[in-house]
């Protein structure tokens, strides 16, 4: 299982620091605890539930299969377009693939081998060392969600965390009094800001259907190379971007996407 291979040892630390984090937050003089100490457990069952979706989320996106391509029968798409097979001829399609230099499988467009992984992954967006795992086609919207519920837990945490912050005399006192508080402000301080950043990186991402390696690769790129420096063939307008990132869950053939951009354009 892929639990335990390398990712096993950054996916026990993501573990450890959050129910780590969660439990100081529970045992000092927090709001949390306060509303314990009053009986009104709504709020402190409301915020175990929401790390524990969190973790839950992370997990799913860790493990899941990213978009690998298994052999070469996978480059044939699965979406069913009688209209477009017969307006996209079969040797323009295949013109645009290559075999993979490390895994000699036939590549789809926008797909890209991972070292990391020894794979290539359809519709490529990087490989994230914080889930172990490559982003890509079939994990890219619940990357996103997950940033998401993961947002919503580390800023409650770092509110939570604040609110149990106390003033005494001397700054001597005042540490030993608040180290662990002052820790679990460290801990999710940082990953409010880095989850903030990710996700407004990727909402933009999948506002314009591009990935982050093609957009930081851009000049590297076969099918994007011969295009403007504003032009992707790939964008269709933020809603219906938003609608396939988020709603279609079938394998895109983006080879045809491609050629109907380009032959529309001619």
């Amino acid at each position: 299982m892929r639990l335990f291979r390398s990712g096993c040892l950054v996916r026990t630390t993501h573990l450890i620091l959050t129910w780590v984090t969660t439990l100081i937050l529970f045992l000092h003089n927090t709001d949390l605890r306060k509303c314990e100490e009053r009986g009104e457990l709504l709020q402190p069952v409301l915020f175990f539930i929401v790390v524990l979706l969190s973790v839950l989320m992370y997990f799913t996106v860790s493990l899941m299969d990213p978009g690998f391509v298994l052999s070469d029968s996978d480059t044939q798409p699965s979406l069913e377009d009688d209209e477009l097979e017969e307006m996209i001829p079969n040797s323009d399609v295949s013109q645009r693939q290559r075999r993979c230099g490390y895994c000699f499988l036939l590549q789809p467009m926008r797909a890209r081998h991972c070292k990391e992984c020894k794979q290539c992954v359809r519709r490529y967006d990087h490989h994230c060392p914080w889930i172990e795992n490559c982003v890509g086609e079939r994990n890219h919207r619940w990357f996103l969600l997950y940033l998401c519920v993961q947002l919503l837990a580390v800023s409650w945490g770092l509110q939570t965390a604040w609110s149990g912050i106390t003033l005494v005399s001397s700054w001597r006192e005042w540490l030993i009094q608040n180290c662990f508080l002052l820790g679990a402000l460290g801990v999710t301080g940082v990953f409010s800001v880095v989850v903030v950043l990710l996700l407004c990186i990727h909402l933009y991402l999948a506002a314009v259907n591009t990935t982050t390696w093609e957009f930081m690769s851009r000049h590297r790129i076969s099918y994007l190379k011969t295009c403007d420096s504003e032009e992707n063939p790939f964008d269709r307008g933020l809603i219906c971007n938003l609608w396939d990132f988020f709603c279609v869950c079938q394998t895109v053939a983006w080879e045809r996407v491609y050629s109907r951009r380009s032959n529309s354009a001619v």
